[in-house]
């Protein structure tokens, strides 16, 4: 009925095992020589093309696409060089989370070095919330301002961009989420997501879209002349940032957001940045090196915090910090923020579980909304996506207070969230967001007849006996097969993330020797296939070791190598495990 209880039942998911392409397989093995296994890889991600897979292999600014062919976009450059020129007030608003911040620090430090009169906002989550509200607005227009950037938010804001129109302000929108029905009146919406928007890429972050926005902005300025008497700008170094907000709003990490994040991270591990350096520092990375899966866990995390428990502004300063001295002391604030949000999450998760595990039949409960007034809003969207990992439901969670709800869900593969929230409008006050994540405002009395009706909503679209966690292998091999120079290939794939996970191969028939129980409840053991052995961890599986004996297996796997004392030794990161039939 719940999560706690210890399922021993092999395999643990759903495995979607390939069929194998031996044509396209053997093409690519051929013409980019490479490992047969690189190959299935590829080929079972639809990378069958050598061109487009050696564009995979070795992302180049080069292949990014025109972004003039961005709707609006014209308009938008038009509208803001004219403010350039004429010495108009310019702010970027901008929103609370990384994908926020770094677009918002990315178009501010580029237009602060062209002497633009420029500032910026970010709205305080709690008093004000997601995107443009009147109030800020009427601030801003009391400080002279003509001109208002929208940064990760606008799409929505029909209402406010008419208030500021009103006021005499113009706005661009530069956002990624969801486009509504009806596009707000602003001087430019520049979305991919627009039906009538010809840039071939969709699935940009907020930080991508802004970054394209500044390509285009800086070669417009070189037409006019603008850089005759300037140092021209390298918009390269800011892609470390753009790796940081598109790895941070999971976004999938294939086309040109495969190409942020891979020299992004490269950058980072130059360690240019004063405040990325910084938050390695403070997060225990220093100076090992920093991959998706460090960014997402260790630095990530601590610039949201700012915005989810206290003030993002910390953030957007510590990534404009020139030196280490002034990044250092925001770094550590910055990681208080982080503790403090770790814990309010831990405590709103344990009385959620327990809530569940006591009350709820999840055989019959396709969506999780619950709501309480004594959970913070800057971590329920956190809480949704552990609620998510661990029952395999879309997950809702709502703050209360005052008899509004502010709240925050995650999704599923399943089911799309955004449609989902769409359907349900007349309870809502407001909400977005995309097919993973989304946001919304609700009055206390509709919680109940909103939850009956996305009840319904999943019911109809996901059968209840098919929802389980699935496994997506890559490629089948056996033991042998696995050496060094397979697993360096393997890493020319990454950035893992989503859309580009972790490669998975599948191996049958092997044997387990000296199953243990490592640290915190890890299963480790040898597997042996055809006389060749490797060294294995299940992390997380230390119940199962009582299933294991006797018996053959299949198991599905990440090798990787394991450094220890100045030797490295291949080690199989299990996934999942199965009787062999």
């Amino acid at each position: 009925m719940g999560k706690k209880i210890k399922n021993l039942t092999l395999p643990t998911t759903q495995w979607m095992i390939p069929s194998e392409d031996m044509e396209r397989q053997t093409r690519l093995v051929r013409e980019l020589r490479i490992h047969s296994i690189v190959s299935s890889i590829m080929v079972n991600r639809s990378i069958v093309d050598p061109d487009e897979a050696m564009r995979y292999l070795q992302p180049s600014l080069k292949d990014l696409h025109n972004p003039f062919l961005m709707k609006d976009i014209k308009r938008g450059l038009n509208r803001l060089i004219r403010a350039l020129n004429i010495r108009e007030k310019i702010v970027i608003y901008g929103d609370y989370d990384v994908d926020g911040i770094t677009s918002l620090v990315i178009l501010y430090d580029f237009l602060k070095k062209t002497g633009a009169d420029v500032s910026y906002y970010i709205p305080d989550r709690i008093a004000e919330g997601y995107g443009l509200n009147k109030t800020a607005i009427e601030k801003t227009r009391e400080k002279g301002t003509a001109l208002i950037i929208t940064v990760d938010c606008g799409i929505s804001d029909h209402g406010e961009i008419a208030h500021a129109r009103s006021l005499g302000m113009d706005t661009i929108v530069l956002d990624h989420h969801e486009v509504p029905e009806n596009l707000p009146e602003a001087e430019a919406v520049i979305n991919t997501r627009r039906s009538d928007c010809s840039f071939p890429f969709k699935q940009l972050a907020g930080v991508g879209i802004v970054f394209n926005f500044l390509i285009a902005l800086r070669g417009q300025l070189r037409e006019t002349g603008f850089w005759n008497d300037r140092i021209y700008p390298n918009l390269r170094k800011y892609l470390d940032l753009v790796a940081l907000g598109t790895i941070g709003d999971i976004s999938p990490l294939i086309d040109e957001n495969r190409i942020f994040a891979k020299i992004g991270l490269d950058l980072i591990n130059q360690g240019k940045r004063p405040g990325i350096q910084a938050l390695r520092e403070v997060s225990g990375v220093g100076n090992q090196p920093v991959d998706s899966t460090t960014a997402s866990f260790s630095l990530i995390p601590r610039i949201n915090a700012a915005g989810r428990v206290a003030s993002a502004d910390d953030a957007v300063r510590l990534l404009l910090s020139e030196n280490i001295s002034e990044a250092m002391p925001l770094a550590r604030k910055l990681d208080g923020h982080n503790r403090t949000r770790q814990m309010m999450e831990r405590t709103i998760l344990h009385s959620i579980t327990n809530e569940i595990e006591s009350s709820m039949n999840m055989e019959h409960t396709p969506v999780l909304v619950l709501a309480s007034p004594d959970w913070h809003p800057g971590v329920i969207g956190i809480v949704a996506s552990k609620l998510v990992e661990l029952y395999y439901r879309p997950a809702i969670l709502i703050s209360l207070k005052d008899g509004i709800g502010k709240g925050s869900g995650r999704s599923i593969p399943e089911f799309n969230l955004h449609r989902g929230l769409t359907q349900c409008q007349p309870h809502l006050l407001t909400y977005g967001g995309h097919r993973f994540a989304g946001g919304m405002s609700i009055r206390e009395e509709n919680i109940l007849s909103f939850r009956s009706t996305i009840e319904k909503i999943v019911r109809e679209e996901v059968h209840l006996l098919d929802l389980a966690p699935s496994t997506s292998i890559d490629a089948n091999c056996e033991l042998d097969e696995i050496n060094q120079d397979l697993i360096c290939q393997l890493a020319s794939l990454a950035p893992y993330g989503s859309m580009n996970p972790e490669p998975l191969l599948h191996a049958r028939n092997v044997a387990v020797s000296n199953p243990v129980i490592v640290g915190n409840n890890h299963l480790k053991m040898r597997v042996i296939s055809h006389g060749t052995s490797c060294n294995s961890i299940w992390f997380g599986k230390g119940h199962f070791v009582s299933t294991l004996q006797d018996t053959k297996l299949d198991i599905v796997f990440t090798p990787q190598l394991n450094h220890w004392n100045g030797t490295s030794t291949i080690q199989l990161k299990l996934k999942d495990m199965a009787k062999s039939a």
